[in-house]
């Protein structure tokens, strides 16, 4: 044996001061050994200390034999312990997870007093020391905590002063695997670790940042004190990649980025996130663009947020959403866009389409939007996949959602690029239009206007006007829908700045191109008496519409139509007759024609306030105006159109409206009697 029994003895002791003692006669004879120069009697001593004491079920050997290695070390001094490193570290980190916490305390001695010689010598063996401490901060003996923290401070001055020689890649995936953990006290660690190697200069640990992004990103939502720590290790990070972008791989680290940039359960992390990506969209800009469905992924429902507390997460997301735009409007841009992958985009646009948010709505539309403004060739192939979503977006609660969704679809039928295909596309959505203002009247009511108006703004008013009236037209199933249909066209006509161009038309019926839309209108106002007569006044068919009134005298003059008449007086004096009021001063034909009709109108009402107002107004006519009208062929009679036929077909609207109306009444008196 290479220890003497006494020596032995005193190393197996319950006492520490024998112990010390023992360990103090081991420290001589390595020292006179090393000083002979005789290795193999001081392997022999390592190893018998490592068999017989560090790993013996007695616990005051184990003691001994860890005070002893440390002994050992100490008189080999900072020079020759390299020779035996392996040999003497191998058992105290063993013993580091002994059950024993007497045990474990000796040992993170130990390795302390291990390390203090051996400084650099011992860096080689860091992955395997830095594994065994990094358990050892989470141990729940205090001592043995506070005896781990002594050692960890050791070591983080020996990597300082010996980074030149320090395996960084090899410790770097050491952090790779022990930042994901979930211990607070491992991950003040794993923390003062990277700030302390981030603090280095010869150490660059931007080039490392995408290994352990992830884990930091996860320690945001610990303990406020490992949040402080974490929150200012990533803004020295940030700070860092601000002052040298090219030593950072952006790309690996945008991914991570987007992942907790969704996540909506903290914050912090939520927030810290979307700054970095605010971040690396100011570095990189159109670099950023591949990565354009996923930030729009992480951003769009951000902007959905109204509680004080996210706020600053919701005007950060608003900023990174500007930017992208920004960056896709850019003329500088055009051939970044190639690398976007716009059917993934797409996807996500329309997932948040869907959205209860109305800002998120609105965002989501302005991006699609925009995308048919740079890439209208790309964007084509996903106009059909949108218009199912779309149709739902325009019956939306919110007025700025269907303003902002009618500016896509005029987007989605101005991409068409074959004239035929661009009519049905047209066609095909005013269809699904009508249909939804069918199956709710209250749509109709609340948001017929709106869009007509928006739509008559954004595409072609005229072919507006033109296909819904055809559509109306053909629909002999549900007259009293086109009649409902036909009055808020009409009022819309006459209300709205956005048709003023429409209603130029109209008046110019001399034009083959004018008459024709008016034919195709005039078919479908039919419908509502009342309405045509509105057409046929803007268009200066002023003899046509005495034709009508009388008609009128063969209809049941119902209260609706009693009320539409008392509005059309109130239309004739509103700024859009202003023209059609002049007329009646006009010394020509149409003069004369135009008295006529309005004093037809004058004698189907009542004698209530609106018919003073048109009595009034016919009043005002000069007896020598009414008695010297010109010979003139008037602008009905210039127009080419078959007056007589339209008339035909206007009978026989009413008539058949007449039949059916009557059909119901039976219908529901049969089917009382049933009951």
């Amino acid at each position: 044996m290479s220890l003497s029994e006494s020596c032995a003895k005193a190393l197996s002791d319950k006492t520490y001061e024998k112990r010390k003692m023992g360990a103090v006669e081991v420290e001589k004879m390595v020292f006179e050994y090393n000083k002979a120069k005789n290795h193999q009697q001081i392997k022999k001593i390592i190893d018998t200390l490592a068999t017989q004491f560090c790993i013996s079920k007695d616990v005051n050997k184990r003691k001994g034999g860890l005070i002893s290695i440390a002994a050992c070390c100490i008189a080999l001094g900072p020079q020759d312990c390299k020779i035996f490193m392996n040999e003497l570290l191998v058992p105290v980190l063993n013993c580091l997870v002994d059950s024993d916490v007497r045990v474990r305390y000796f040992a993170a001695e130990s390795l302390y007093n291990i390390a203090k010689i051996g400084r650099q010598n011992i860096i080689q063996f860091m992955p395997e020391i830095f594994g065994a401490l990094s358990r050892l901060v989470s141990d729940p003996d205090v001592s043995v905590k506070n005896a781990s923290e002594l050692l960890d401070r050791l070591l983080k001055d020996i990597i300082s002063e010996n980074s030149s020689v320090f395996d960084l890649p090899s410790f770097i995936s050491l952090l790779r695997e022990r930042v994901l953990t979930k211990n607070s006290f491992a991950r003040q660690f794993i923390i003062s670790w990277i700030s302390i190697l981030n603090a280095v200069p010869e150490i660059n640990m931007l080039h490392y940042l995408p290994d352990i992004l992830d884990g930091l990103f996860q320690m945001l939502e610990d303990v406020q004190e490992i949040q402080r720590m974490c929150e200012t290790l990533l803004q020295q990070f940030l700070k860092n990649i601000k002052h040298d972008p090219s030593a950072a791989d952006l790309s690996r680290m945008t991914n991570i980025l987007i992942f907790h940039a969704q996540n909506a359960n903290n914050e912090l992390i939520q927030f810290t996130a979307i700054t970095w990506l605010r971040e690396f969209l100011n570095i990189s800009g159109t670099q950023m663009l591949p990565f354009s469905s996923g930030i729009l992924s992480a951003i769009l429902p951000c902007l959905a947020y109204e509680s004080e507390s996210k706020k600053n997460i919701r005007d950060n997301a608003g900023l990174v959403n500007n930017l992208m735009l920004d960056l896709i409007s850019e003329k500088e841009s055009k051939d970044e866009l190639k690398n976007i992958d716009i059917e993934s985009v797409m996807e996500v646009l329309k997932m948040y389409l869907l959205h209860s948010s109305v800002n998120t709505k609105v965002h989501s539309l302005s991006w699609i939007h925009q995308f048919f403004i740079e890439a209208e060739d790309e964007m084509s192939i996903h106009a059909s996949n949108l218009l199912p979503v779309l149709r739902n977006i325009i019956n939306d609660s919110s007025d700025e959602v269907v303003l902002e969704g009618l500016t896509v679809i005029a987007d989605i039928v101005k991409s068409t690029k074959e004239q035929d295909a661009e009519i049905n596309k047209y066609r095909e959505f005013l269809d699904s239009l009508l249909q939804l203002f069918r199956e709710d009247k209250s749509f109709l009511d609340n948001r017929g206007s709106l869009i007509v108006k928006q739509l008559c703004a954004l595409l072609n008013a005229e072919y507006i006007y033109r296909t819904l009236a055809e559509i109306l037209t053909n629909d002999k199933e549900n007259p009293r829908f086109a009649s409902i249909m036909v009055r808020k066209l009409n009022s819309i006509l006459f209300t709205s700045s956005e048709l003023f161009d429409l209603r130029t038309t109209l008046r110019n019926i001399q034009n083959p191109k004018s008459a024709d839309l008016f034919v195709t209108l005039y078919k479908c106002w039919s419908f509502c008496p009342i309405s045509t007569i509105s057409l046929c006044l803007l268009a200066n068919c002023f003899s046509h519409v005495s034709d009508l009134v009388l008609i009128f005298g063969n209809l049941e003059m119902t209260v609706d139509y009693l009320e539409e008449i008392d509005k059309l007086i109130q239309l004739i004096e509103s700024p859009i007759f202003a023209s059609l009021r002049l007329t009646l001063v006009s010394k020509n034909a149409d003069s004369q024609n135009l008295q006529n009709a309005l004093y037809g109108l004058l004698m189907l009402i009542p004698q209530t306030k609106q018919f003073d107002l048109l009595k009034n107004r016919l009043q005002c006519i000069p007896i020598n105006y009414i008695i010297n009208a010109s010979s003139a062929p008037s602008i009905e009679s210039q127009s080419g159109i078959d007056f007589i036929n339209l008339k035909k077909h206007f009978e026989l609207v009413q008539k058949n409206h007449h039949k059916r109306k009557i059909s119901n009444i039976i219908v529901k008196q049969e089917s009382k009697q049933d009951k």
